[in-house]
């Protein structure tokens, strides 16, 4: 089984993609609507994690509590407790955490540094990938076909 560190070395090399926590949540949007995103990591200024923005924070606490996009902080509506898996975890592992723990996005983490973000399509992309090549590895088995 694929870990986290493989699914992310197999994923294009792209910057991880953050956001200061004093940024404004308009810039935030304009960043994950710009790279066709879902959620971004909200970095402190040494680099480490200090919260995740992701689609649901701006939807549950920036307009339905009256907030402008302009005039509020990242901080202020991001989810400051934060999910994330080492490099070495299995991609099952990945998926169970994210289906318990009803999340769409893990930021990856190998001796305390991130590596990168994993969303579900990413973990589930791989997964149906590895179980359709096993079960052609298994007929190819079982009717006796090289391949």
């Amino acid at each position: 089984m694929a870990t986290a560190r493989d699914l992310l070395q197999n994923k294009a090399k792209l910057p991880i993609l953050s956001i200061a926590p004093d940024a404004t949540a308009f810039e935030a949007m304009q960043m994950m609507a710009e790279r066709n995103v879902g959620a971004l990591l909200v970095l402190n200024g040494e680099g480490g994690i200090a919260g995740i923005l992701s689609e649901r924070d701006f939807a549950r606490k920036l307009e339905v509590k009256g907030h402008t996009a302009k005039e509020t902080r990242v901080r202020d509506i991001m989810t400051e407790k934060v999910l994330y898996v080492e490099s070495g975890q299995s991609l099952e592992d990945c998926m169970a955490l994210m289906s318990d723990k009803s999340v769409r996005h893990l930021p990856v983490l190998e001796n305390g540094q991130v590596l990168g973000l994993l969303s579900v399509r990413d973990v589930l992309r791989e997964i149906i990938a590895e179980q359709k090549s096993m079960i052609s590895h298994l007929e190819h088995y079982i009717t006796g076909e090289k391949q």
